[in-house]
């Protein structure tokens, strides 16, 4: 059985003979070789060994020594050597270190008195003790506050001793006149802590006797006072009332700390609105004093669970929320955002709209690294703003528009995003925003943020004069055509690429150039290079737009998304223009552009062809253009927008389904006791106490005190650890806390004998550490007995807990060992469905190193019902929408999420086909970045995916 201790250090045994060193280094005059061989003889004890030859040397040589490390080093010893026999008696050579020890709580120096009374907090045999009590109480009054504190602690260690109040039956009494006349703040905490552990009733009677300088008491003891009013009122709720006030006084505490420590007091004990506004409001000073980036997390973390349970409260609370964004750690922004978002009201929303728009501002002016991300998060949080509020939209959108062309990809994507769902959902702003796009489109760098934008400006320019503008918007960005011009010759010698080998060519070409007055003029140039042709293309083609120069990139996706937004203009125009010629005209120079955008794809200019997607989406367009029919007009200038709202309607539903999902449910039973609060006698009341009746009375009407627990669930939990014909019986409750696991062992007696030294025996394997060992004990016949075992986690996966019971009987001197059952932590304890953008998890899926591919073997026949079946085993969260899923095809693609409380992620990837004999055949690919959670989560549904059972 492990002992604790306050000293663990390795050390490496070595040879035998160093017990004999160790003897003569002891027996020697050189204080250095001493220390050095009392802290070999520590270490070799603490590791197992037992030297008992050395106690006499150490008795003899070492007592005598005056020098402080010397004797610092032997209470060490003397605390972690054996001092019991196998009975439980005291060692008869103990009575030689009890002269020392008395020696030493007389001495002339503090520090010997002050380290002699420490140890003696961590002595637990009376017999040693008992002669040391009067030395001890001397102490109590000695000049210096360093031994005095230690003398108060030893007297409360004593005092709590099995036979402590025998041995010193009026500590109490000691160490309240102690405490009434005691200066120094350390010694008077030590004092009060002494009473509030043993004697409560004197700890309360001392702190309402001096309620009025409370706010003078030092940090330490104010800690403790806070200490004794968590325990009092959990004890009896009755009496918060008198105690809230004394919490309320002490949030003007200078410590910072201190004041801390209230408001997270005064939200345990009361849910009176004053209380919490008070809470609040403490936290949001620290958020501002405070300049450790985790003190500040931490607090956010409390404003967040405020947040949770009062809304209503936090609502007035946001703008001194909103002041954590003048910290430049993106973390505290991301929290104290998250936070903002959630609290938004329509009394509100005008002024967190006018502080982000503030904030993004501020991205644009400032140097730092991390602007792109910050603007990003801002982005983020104005969308979520003007789709709650649509009528703030018109305040922000054209601000956020001066960032299409940010060099942070991401955040010019949530821009357009934003744009687009905004005019859509806004007809009054339908014109503004065109007008802006037009105007800033030459500006946009990134090619998705350029797609995104065609189609806005494909969907959404309605009248004359905004088709026109679009299309020379767009055939001003892609600039003169043909995309490029070679002469035979050097067409040959592309031609001749195949050989594979780089020749020094002179190329003569043509290539537009911008005059002074801004106009286009083609240039002849006659390079003679060594370079591979995509480099040529590079160097000979400048480009003048920036859909020209992502199209001369080779991304021909762009390329087809410029095709059909120009059909849709033109057909556009058609509708809106009476002339015939110049609808065929600008139809004549689409179709133009969408040629040399085959042409350049189909070509040996680029070391990449034109897809085949793309390749068929632009002669789709083509062929469109030539030949346009009514019910084909339709589908590209209705049905796509019409697709677009369906998709916005399922984003809404999803997100009012999670609202509904987090909103927590309580119920009442129609017998519960209900207090009348305007019946009820106010008088001595204050109005915090009064505030704090009606919110119980609240609490207890709609069901809030009530924990709903699934009693099935419970049951589930019991694991049975032995049969029921052994001797023991054994069964064990486990419950998971985060980063802990809790065993409650029942251990049962079936026999007619007592079981002496009955122990259980634990070990773990994965990433399970056991905390500490139980104790032994004796078991009665026929009785039954608690055992508690704390696991500690530290990744997500699958661990397995076993072990077995050991124990001795009167008549058997043997052993007697019962083998358990293995117990086997599930990895759904430690994961919880959770969302995360599109994007998000397609970045994630690219950079998680860890996959577990598992191919599709079960008995289920449909692909919905499966689905079902593996969210439901791997209590994963869907983010493929509702509406991806409908219909009937035999085939089945979407992705699941879920997070860990370690804050890893876990992404899963269902792809599966239904086969003609009506199987379902496919993969299931799980990725994450640390290999436990792929492989655990991988076994769960290789486990549980043939069928429900």
């Amino acid at each position: 059985m492990e002992k604790s201790c306050t000293l663990l250090v390795h050390f490496d045994k070595g040879t035998p003979a160093l017990a004999n060193e160790i003897k003569e280094a002891l027996e020697g005059n050189d204080v250095p070789a001493k220390i050095d061989a009392m802290k070999k003889a520590i270490m070799l004890l603490l590791n197992g060994e037992t030297i008992p030859q050395l106690f006499i040397t150490i008795v003899r040589y070492v007592l005598p020594s005056e020098d402080h490390t010397i004797q610092k080093l032997l209470l060490l010893y003397f605390e972690i050597i054996e001092k019991t026999d196998s009975k439980g008696k005291v060692l008869q050579e103990m009575i030689l270190i009890c002269q020392n020890l008395l020696n030493n709580l007389n001495h002339p120096n503090e520090y010997i008195r002050a380290v002699t009374l420490r140890f003696l907090c961590r002595l637990h045999e009376t017999e040693i003790i008992e002669t040391l009590i009067p030395a001890v109480l001397s102490n109590l009054e000695h000049r210096h506050p360093f031994v005095r504190r230690n003398a108060i602690l030893a007297v409360m260690s004593i005092y709590k001793l099995p036979q402590g109040e025998q041995l010193l039956d009026n500590a109490p009494d000691l160490i309240e006149k102690v405490l009434l006349t005691e200066q120094d703040p350390s010694a008077k905490r030590s004092a009060f802590l002494m009473l509030f552990t043993c004697a409560q009733d004197r700890a309360v009677n001392y702190l309402f006797t001096h309620i009025d300088r409370i706010i003078d008491w030092g940090e330490q003891l104010q800690m403790v006072v806070l200490e004794l009013i968590r325990k009092v009122c959990r004890a009896n709720r009755g009496e918060k009332g008198k105690y809230i006030k004394i919490i309320i006084s002490l949030l003007n505490a200078p410590s910072a700390a201190v004041i801390y420590e209230c408001a997270g007091t005064l939200v345990s004990l009361s849910s009176a609105p004053t209380a919490i506004r008070a809470a609040a409001n403490t936290y949001c000073q620290l958020l501002l004093s405070q300049s450790d980036n985790n003190i500040k997390l931490i607090v956010l973390d409390r404003l967040n669970e405020l947040k949770s349970s009062h809304r209503e409260i936090m609502v007035d609370m946001i703008m001194d929320v909103l002041r954590a964004l003048s910290s430049p750690n993106l973390d505290i922004r991301r929290k104290t955002i998250d936070i903002a978002l959630e609290l938004l009201t329509p009394r509100n929303i005008d002024e967190v709209i006018l502080m982000l728009k503030k904030e993004v501002v501020k991205t644009q002016s400032g140097e730092l690294e991390k602007n792109g991300e910050y603007r990003q998060m801002l982005v983020q949080a104005i969308h979520s703003c003007a789709i709650k509020f649509p009528e703030v939209a018109s305040t922000v959108v054209h601000l956020l528009m001066d960032f299409l062309g940010d060099s942070n990809v991401a955040s010019a994507i949530d821009v357009v995003v934003f744009v687009r769902e905004i005019i859509e959902t806004n007809a009054k702003l339908r014109v503004s925003i065109i007008t802006r796009l037009l105007d800033t489109f030459y500006q946009i760098r990134a090619a998705r943020v350029c797609s995104c934008a065609l189609w806005i400006i494909g969907e959404y320019c309605l009248s004359l004069s905004e088709v026109e503008s679009g299309i020379a918007t767009i055939k001003q960005c892609i600039g003169d055509l043909p995309f490029y011009t070679a002469t035979e010759e050097g067409e040959g010698q592309y031609a001749s690429k195949n050989s594979q080998q780089v020749n020094s060519t002179t190329v003569s070409s043509r290539r537009p150039a911008i005059l002074a007055d801004g106009t286009y003029a083609s240039q002849s140039a006659a390079l003679e290079t060594a370079m591979s042709p995509p480099t040529l293309v590079q160097g000979l083609l400048a480009s003048v737009g920036n859909l020209r120069s992502l199209i001369l990139a080779g991304d021909f996706f762009l390329g087809a998304v410029v095709a059909c937004t120009l059909t849709k203009l033109v057909l556009r125009l058609e509708e809106v223009q009476r002339s015939k010629v110049e609808v065929n005209k600008e139809a004549t120079q689409a179709l133009l552009i969408m040629v040399s955008i085959l042409q350049l794809g189909q070509s040996s200019i680029l070391p990449n062809p034109i897809d085949s997607d793309s390749y068929d989406r632009i002669v789709i367009c083509i062929r469109l253009l030539c030949n346009t029919g009514d019910e084909i007009r339709k589908i590209w200038l209705q049905s796509c927008r019409q697709s677009f709202v369906k998709m916005l309607a399922d984003k809404q539903f999803h997100e009012t389904e999670e609202i509904k999902a987090k909103a927590q449910v309580s119920y009442a039973q129609p017998d519960d006791l209900i207090d009348f609060y305007h019946l009820k006698s106010r008088k001595g009341m204050s109005q915090l106490e009064l505030e704090d009746e009606v919110q119980d009375d609240l609490k207890r009407a709609t069901g809030e005190f009530m924990k709903d627990g699934n009693d099935a669930n419970k049951l589930n939990r019991i694991l049975q650890l032995t049969g029921f014909s052994d001797p023991v019986y054994a069964e064990a409750y486990v419950t998971v806390h985060h980063y802990d696991i809790v065993l409650d062992v029942t251990v049962i007696n079936r026999t007619k004998e007592t079981l002496q030294n009955l122990s259980l025996e634990l070990a773990t394997m994965g990433d399970l550490k056991l905390v500490e060992r139980p104790q032994n004990y004796t078991l009665a016949p026929e009785s039954s007995k608690q055992i508690r075992a704390n696991i500690k986690v530290s990744s997500t996966e699958t661990g397995v807990i076993f072990g077995n019971i050991v124990y001795e009987t009167s008549n058997v001197l043997e052993r007697n060992v019962v083998v358990l059952n293995d117990i086997h932590i599930d990895i759904m304890d430690y994961i919880s469905p959770a969302t995360c953008a599109d994007v998000a998890f397609r970045t994630m899926w690219a950079e998680f190193e860890w996959e577990n591919k598992v191919a599709v073997n079960t008995v289920i026949q449909d692909e919905k019902e499966f689905l079902n079946h593996i969210i439901m085993s791997t209590n994963m969260k869907c983010l493929t929408p509702p509406s991806a899923l409908e219909g009937e095809c035999g085939f089945l693609a979407v992705n699941l999420y879920a997070k860990s409380v370690f804050g890893e992620d876990a992404l899963v990837n269902v792809s599966i086909e239904k086969q003609a004999d009506g199987k379902l055949s496919g993969y299931i690919r799980i990725r994450s970045k640390t290999q436990g959670i792929a492989l655990s989560l991988g076994d769960k549904i290789t486990l549980k995916q043939k069928g429900s059972t």
